[in-house]
């Protein structure tokens, strides 16, 4: 896997501001032809810099406005104990992240939901059910101050 150099990380920190942009405005923005640009992101896509384009949703526009912090500690930290969990979470639609974590819990999950009423509906249907759980701690999320999918490069 190559470095990174400065037009590199030009061209990643362009790209996560607008993943749709064209190369020829690519190219553009950060000073380069539309070939050259086009070879670099290819070669960071095929060296897995870029993963994936995705399209970002607006959680409160689709009735999702809700944000939890599920704090969760398990029976034991046995290999089949943490695979368990983590292959039973992953079928959760409505987390949106799940952490290993160092510390007091095992893992943090991040879970939106329409409001209250229907967080306690993903707790029965799903959290109440997800194997090895000894402990379960929610916080809700009063208010979002910053979010970004942007990584410092």
């Amino acid at each position: 896997m190559s470095a990174l150099d400065d037009m590199d990380r030009r061209i990643l920190r362009a790209l996560q501001k607008v993943g749709r942009m064209s190369n020829a405005d690519l190219a553009e923005k950060v000073n380069l032809s539309a070939s050259a640009c086009h070879r670099r992101v290819q070669r960071l896509e095929t060296e897995g810099f870029i993963k994936d384009y995705v399209a970002l949703l607006d959680a409160r526009k689709l009735g999702l406005p809700t944000t939890v912090f599920v704090e969760i500690t398990l029976t034991g930290q046995a290999d089949e104990v943490l695979e368990a969990f983590e292959t039973a979470v992953k079928r959760v639609p409505e987390i949106l992240e799940c952490h290993l974590m160092a510390g007091t819990a095992d893992y943090i999950l991040k879970i939106v939901a329409e409001d209250t009423d229907d967080f306690a509906r993903i707790h029965r249907q799903y959290l109440a059910r997800l194997p090895h759980v000894r402990q379960m701690q929610s916080s809700f999320a009063l208010r979002t101050v910053f979010r970004t999918t942007a990584l410092p490069v």
